[in-house]
C-alpha cells in the first residue's frame, strides 16, 4: 500500500512528534534516543513539504503525555501526522510504569496500600499490599511513615525492603526453626546445602507480616482515554503512526502469562480481537494507522516515514484502514 491509495492530507502541513523517553531500564542507552530520529523528522517535514512540526518534551510517563496533549486541545490544534518514536510491544508503545493512582488506608484491623501504574495505556498493573495492624506494632507504625515511599518503588524494591525489615522485627518460630533446622538435622547436609537449608528456615519459620501481589488486568477507560486523545488531535485525514518494535505484527493466539503484553490486541476492546495494535487503534480511534510490523530502530523509524511521505510501496509496514461507517 503506497501513501497515493490513502486519503489523507497531502501534503501534511502540521505535524505532531512525541518521542516518548525511557521505555526501558537500560544503563547501555540513552533514555532520550527517541529525540535523535525526532529530530530529523523535523528536518524531513520543513524542508520537504515546508510543514509546521510539533514536537512534545519530556514525555516520561503517560501522565507528562496527556498534560501536553490537553494544552494543545486547549489551543484548538490539529495536526495531520501524529507520529510516536519509542521502545513498543504487541500492546504498543512502552514507557516507564508510572502510578497513576496510590491509595493508602486501613479499614478495621487491614491495613491496605493499592498502587494502580501503567506503561502502555489500557494495561492496569496492579500492586497490593495488605497488613494485619493488629499483629506487628512496630511493623504498622513503620507502614504509616514509609507507605509513600514505597508507592514510588517497583514491587522487587518493596518486597526487598519489607523483608529486610521483617527479619530486624519479627521473630522466628523457634518449634518451627527446630523441626526443619535443628543442629541435628544440619549435620546431616553438606555445608553448601546447610547454608541453603538455614535460608529457607529463615523465611518458612518466621510469620510474615505482610502480603505483596501484582497483576495485570485491561483497563478499558485508560484505552480510550488514549485513543480520545488521538481523535482529538487528528481531522478525519489524519495519520497516525507509532515508530516502535512490533505494532504492525500479527497478534499471537496465545497469552502465556498474564502480565505479559497481547492483552490488548487479544481482547474484545474496540471490536477485538485485532491482528495488530495497529488495527485496535486503527479501530478504536476511526483513524488510518500504521507501525512496523517486527523489530524497528530509530533510524528504521525516519526511513520507513520518509519512504511513505514519497509514495513507495512498504514491505514492513503495517496500514489500516478504519472501515467506512
Amino acid at each position: 500500500m503506497k501513501l497515493s491509495d490513502l486519503k489523507l492530507q497531502q501534503p501534511p502541513r502540521h505535524v505532531l512528534l512525541v518521542p516518548l523517553l525511557k521505555g526501558v531500564e537500560d544503563l547501555n542507552e540513552n533514555p532520550r534516543w527517541p529525540e535523535q530520529p525526532a529530530r530529523g523528522l523535523v528536518t524531513f517535514y520543513r524542508n520537504r513539504f515546508h510543514a509546521i512540526v510539533k514536537q512534545l518534551h519530556n514525555v516520561w510517563s503517560w501522565t507528562d503525555y496527556y498534560q501536553q496533549v490537553e494544552q494543545l486541545i486547549q489551543q484548538g490544534m490539529t495536526f495531520d501526522r501524529i507520529i510516536f518514536i519509542s521502545h513498543g510491544g504487541y500492546d504498543g508503545p512502552v514507557l516507564k510504569n508510572a502510578v497513576y493512582l496510590q491509595e493508602y488506608k486501613i479499614t478495621g484491623s487491614t491495613g491496605k496500600l493499592l498502587l494502580l501504574s501503567e506503561a502502555q495505556p489500557g494495561l492496569k498493573n496492579i500492586l497490593s499490599l495488605t497488613y494485619d495492624v493488629e499483629k506487628n506494632r512496630l511493623f504498622s507504625d513503620y507502614m504509616a511513615l514509609h507507605w509513600q515511599d514505597l508507592a514510588s518503588m517497583e514491587y522487587d524494591g518493596i518486597w526487598q525492603q519489607l523483608t529486610d525489615y521483617e527479619i530486624q522485627i519479627q521473630p522466628l518460630d523457634n518449634s518451627c526453626y527446630q523441626r526443619y533446622c535443628s543442629t541435628e538435622k544440619l549435620s546431616l547436609w553438606s555445608p553448601r546445602q546447610r547454608e541453603y537449608q538455614q535460608h529457607l528456615c529463615e523465611l518458612i519459620c518466621r510469620k510474615p507480616l505482610f502480603d505483596l501481589k501484582k497483576s495485570v488486568e485491561l483497563s478499558p477507560e485508560r484505552f480510550f482515554h488514549f485513543a480520545t486523545s488521538l481523535k482529538s488531535l487528528l481531522p478525519e485525514d489524519g495519520l497516525i503512526f507509532f515508530g516502535a518494535c512490533n505494532p504492525g505484527s500479527v497478534a499471537p493466539d496465545k497469552v502465556e502469562l498474564k502480565d505479559e503484553t497481547e492483552l490488548l490486541i487479544n481482547s474484545t476492546l474496540a471490536g477485538g480481537p485485532h491482528m495488530s495494535y495497529v488495527h485496535l487503534v486503527s479501530e478504536a480511534s476511526g483513524h488510518i494507522t500504521s507501525g512496523p510490523v517486527g523489530d524497528s530502530s530509530g533510524e528504521d523509524v525516519v526511513n520507513r516515514i520518509i519512504q511513505f511521505e514519497s509514495n513507495r510501496p512498504q514491505r514492513h509496514l503495517c496500514i489500516v484502514v478504519p472501515p467506512t461507517n
